[in-house]
């Protein structure tokens, strides 16, 4: 089963698993339909489809293959693979991290507000280890990247779990930055559940 998460400007969806695995649809009307980090679901592409035109595959993360390349093989529009711009888009590109074996971007669109990141912020139980709707990596919960920070995106929308939509997007993405640290104890007693959790899941 899928799950469609939609929002004004497009939709998100994710298949029921324990890792989530989340895509998007934005329509950026003349600009056309942009695929985010798509996970291959015939219903979540046919109604991409119903918005219009495709335009790109952009992959935020370089180790997010997903379906990014077989879909935009099989609609004939560009895979952008952590692009430093986006051309022929309204949206802006943020640099999120560039290390060896991580190299990740994110997307922010002024207009509608709204903010994409693959990984470093997430809302499934992986990530939501204390009071907030989401969280930091676990990785990355010690150093978080800062570049997210200060955004005020009225759509938060991850790579992993559901977005978080109105007043409460800007909220939790600073929440998840406040917390970070704050949570890593609760995140070391969870930390066994989770890991079992993402093998019974394979």
């Amino acid at each position: 089963m899928t799950v469609f998460d939609p929002f004004p400007s497009g939709f998100s969806w994710f298949p029921r698993e324990a890792m989530t695995r989340t895509g998007h649809a934005l329509d950026a009307g003349d600009d056309g339909v942009w695929l985010v980090d798509p996970v291959d679901v015939p219903e979540a592409m046919e109604r991409a489809a119903t918005l219009g035109p495709p335009a790109g595959v952009i992959q935020l993360l370089d180790r997010h293959n997903r379906d990014c390349a077989a879909i935009a093989a099989r609609l004939g529009v560009p895979h952008l693979k952590v692009p430093d711009v986006v051309r022929g888009s309204p949206f802006e590109v943020v640099k999120v991290l560039d290390i060896p074996g991580w190299h990740e971007a994110a997307l922010w669109w002024p207009g509608p507000r709204v903010l994409v990141v693959a990984e470093i912020v997430g809302t499934n139980a992986a990530y939501r280890v204390g009071d907030g709707v989401a969280g930091i990596h676990a990785a990355l919960r010690l150093l978080p990247p800062r570049a997210l920070r200060g955004y005020q995106p009225e759509h938060l929308l991850v790579g992993h779990g559901r977005g978080v939509h109105g007043a409460d997007a800007a909220l939790a993405l600073e929440q998840a930055y406040a917390d970070s640290r704050r949570d890593l104890p609760k995140l070391a007693i969870r930390l066994p559940g989770l890991v079992k959790g993402a093998v019974k899941s394979r």
